[in-house]
């Protein structure tokens, strides 16, 4: 395996939680365990914060888990990540400020190369919906919270012969956007 994915695996295996030894590494990895040590050395030196406990029980750990995932995509994803936003905005995603928050991450994480072709794809690219009322969205955040923790809803009921509605406790299973409306 190349120099690169033995210290990227050394990571992973740092950022189980649990404390691993040079020589679990240099097994696992089927490497001489002083290419384990140079390999920390190296991560050590470029700002990973390794901690080393030596004796009986000790071994390598990363502090406080120091990484988090990554989530790596491909240009064609991020693409159809973004565009996909942009569907849901116009549609009156309940958690739109969320997902404006996910689309800047995604962005942030993209090369100028990268960020350059997503502009061109997005910048050709509309969803023509009247907007529906901003009210509404506070009705589907909780629809939707109504759906994921399986609760009932009280809500008002008018059939299209009446005129006064009438007070119902439902149990939502789902949410549909269909024909420019949501459903439940």
């Amino acid at each position: 395996m190349p120099k690169n994915d033995n210290m990227l695996a050394i990571l992973w295996m740092l950022n189980s939680g649990t404390k691993v030894t040079a020589k679990q590494m240099s097994e696992k990895l089927e490497i001489n365990i002083r290419t384990v040590y140079r390999y920390i050395d190296a991560l050590c030196a470029s700002g990973v914060p390794i901690i080393s406990d030596t004796g009986h029980n000790g071994g390598y750990s990363l502090l406080n888990q120091h990484i988090k995932a990554p989530l790596l995509f491909d240009i064609d994803e991020k693409k159809a990540l973004l565009q996909a936003a942009v569907f849901a905005k116009e549609a009156g995603y309940p958690l739109s400020e969320a997902l404006d928050n996910a689309t800047s991450k995604l962005k942030m994480y993209t090369n100028q190369d990268q960020e350059n072709t997503l502009r061109r794809h997005l910048a050709g690219f509309n969803v023509i919906n009247r907007m529906g009322d901003p009210s509404v969205q506070p009705i589907l955040a909780e629809l939707e919270q109504a759906v994921a923790n399986d609760c009932s809803v009280e809500i008002d009921y008018r059939r299209s012969r009446e005129e006064q509605p009438k007070n119902r406790i439902i149990d939502p299973y789902g949410m549909v956007y269909w024909n420019n409306k949501w459903y439940t």
